[in-house]
């Protein structure tokens, strides 16, 4: 039974609960996974637990809740569980959240929206076939555009793309003379390789590599490996040379000879990606743009001004401001604007989705 098609009667404190839920979903951070959130209600209408997921490979936030009810002694046995996401049915880096809501003992379990992920689908028959009732489609609305554009990439079956962008105050990526390193400060650059540790791949152009040479790892405060590394992919026809810091020497290089935004995204998808972080340069930025393949949009924005010199994103084709993008705020993972160090990290999400037509493929001789 889907989302769409329920017909519960929902009362005045199914839908705060549920609210609650999907603001605790907020707290999470945007990728690979979706932004869920759950509340655990007992029989007397009391919350027993609560919990949302914080990320790839971390506690999906049913088993979050289940693990602070189990720190703090309580007993959810016929309790009502409300989550933003239907329980998954599968193993992947965690355990399903179905077979962990009936070890639990729940006695009813209230979702917003389906879970389109075809090997995570199906919980909600699983928990039915235990006897557990479940109800479905509560405030779907609200919990799909929290995770639209996560939705959105699922559907496609491409990775979830987050845009990060260093620039200054004239939104210049390096001077004239090409000097880039470093325009932000120094929490800046461990907030985004904090980020790389937690992501699936990032990308940048082929011309990238041969001016600034990028090693494109993940590295902690003391400039060490971190556990996890990220794919490392570079998109364009341009050869990356044997030399480049790029290709290391562990199998992790991936050169996308492709020049459409959509292909690298479909190439890297078929490697298992299911999060890259697109980090340049200006051209592969405004080509994902100009495709509507940009899911969030990170920008550590230093305190510098050049007045000349790289912009962060190349020409996109408008040409009057009614054409132009609209992104918003975007308040989950930390907030929209928070300050790191000297500069301002910004988070935002495309405001609505980008018309077919603004579309197009990287021109011939760019990255």
């Amino acid at each position: 039974m889907s989302a769409a098609t329920q017909a519960a009667v929902w009362t005045a404190e199914d839908i705060s609960y549920m609210r609650e839920a999907l603001e605790l979903a907020a707290q999470g951070v945007r990728g690979a996974n979706p932004l869920v959130g759950a509340v655990a209600v007992g029989a007397d209408g009391g919350i027993l637990a609560t919990g949302f997921h914080r990320g790839a490979g971390t506690a999906h936030a049913e088993a979050d809740a289940i693990r602070n009810a189990e720190r703090d002694g309580v007993d959810l046995a016929g309790a009502t569980m409300y989550v933003t996401l239907e329980p998954c049915n599968h193993t992947g880096r965690t355990g399903p959240c179905a077979q962990a809501l009936i070890r639990a003992g729940v006695g009813r379990v209230v979702y917003a929206i389906d879970d389109p992920h075809d090997v995570a689908s199906g919980g909600s028959r699983t928990l039915r076939d235990a006897g557990i009732p479940v109800d479905a489609g509560l405030l779907a609305e609200d919990a799909t555009r929290l995770n639209e554009r996560w939705l959105t990439a699922v559907l496609d079956r491409r990775p979830f793309v987050t845009l990060h962008i260093a620039q200054t105050l004239d939104a210049r990526i390096a001077a004239e003379d090409g000097t880039s390193q470093w325009i932000t400060c120094p929490p800046s650059l461990a907030d985004n390789h904090a980020l790389r540790s937690r992501i699936d791949a990032i990308l940048v152009g082929s011309q990238t590599v041969v001016i600034d040479d990028p090693r494109l790892t993940a590295r902690g405060e003391d400039g060490a490996l971190v556990e996890h590394q990220p794919l490392r992919a570079v998109m364009g026809l341009r050869e990356v040379p044997d030399q480049a810091a790029v290709r290391g020497d562990d199998g992790r290089f991936h050169h996308l000879r492709t020049q459409d935004p959509a292909e690298a995204l479909a190439m890297l998808f078929e490697l298992g990606v299911r999060h890259v972080m697109v980090e340049g340069g200006s051209r592969i930025i405004a080509a994902f743009l100009a495709a509507g393949l940009v899911d969030e949009l990170i920008v550590y924005q230093a305190p510098m001004l050049l007045g000349a010199g790289k912009t962060s994103v190349a020409d996109l084709g408008i040409r009057t401001l009614s054409d132009a993008q609209h992104w918003e705020w975007d308040e989950s993972g930390g907030g929209a604007v928070r300050r790191l160090g000297a500069d301002l990290r910004l988070h935002l999400r495309p405001a609505e989705a980008l018309p077919l037509d603004q579309t197009r493929p990287l021109s011939e001789g760019s990255n």
